[in-house]
């Protein structure tokens, strides 16, 4: 996620080396602009020297889905709110895949003081 007059660059690279038959491998990458200034840049790649794998990958960059605010904002809840939840559950899809409880709830915390109304969603037990 990245807001203001932000600026990402996301250059990844799967590499699968000659001789590592049945290979299978997916990089994703997602990203939301907040932002009508915020720029993210994405170009992920794929190296394939073996045979029989299974290799793809992704990337997807846009704003916030306006008919997910829009549910929200039918159910009496305001813009802002409606927009941090759903920023919030775009974080939360990643960072519930984390094994680690520890750094799980720091980073959920991190990121819910970065978000407008963020302290409110942690009151409400996030």
């Amino acid at each position: 996620m990245l807001a203001g007059r932000g600026r990402a660059v996301f250059d990844g690279t799967i590499v699968v080396c000659k001789g590592a038959l049945k290979t299978s491998a997916h990089q994703e990458n997602r990203n939301i602009v907040l932002s009508d200034d915020a720029v993210i840049n994405t170009k992920p790649h794929l190296e394939i020297d073996a045979d029989d794998v299974r290799c793809s990958h992704g990337a997807t960059v846009g704003q916030i889905d306006p008919d997910q605010v829009h549910y929200l904002r039918t159910r009496g809840i305001d813009l802002v709110t409606a927009r941090t939840l759903v920023s919030y559950a775009f974080a939360r899809e990643i960072v519930d895949r984390i094994p680690n409880d520890t750094i799980r709830r720091q980073l959920t915390r991190a990121i819910l003081g970065r978000l407008p109304q963020g302290q409110l969603l942690e009151e409400l037990g996030s």
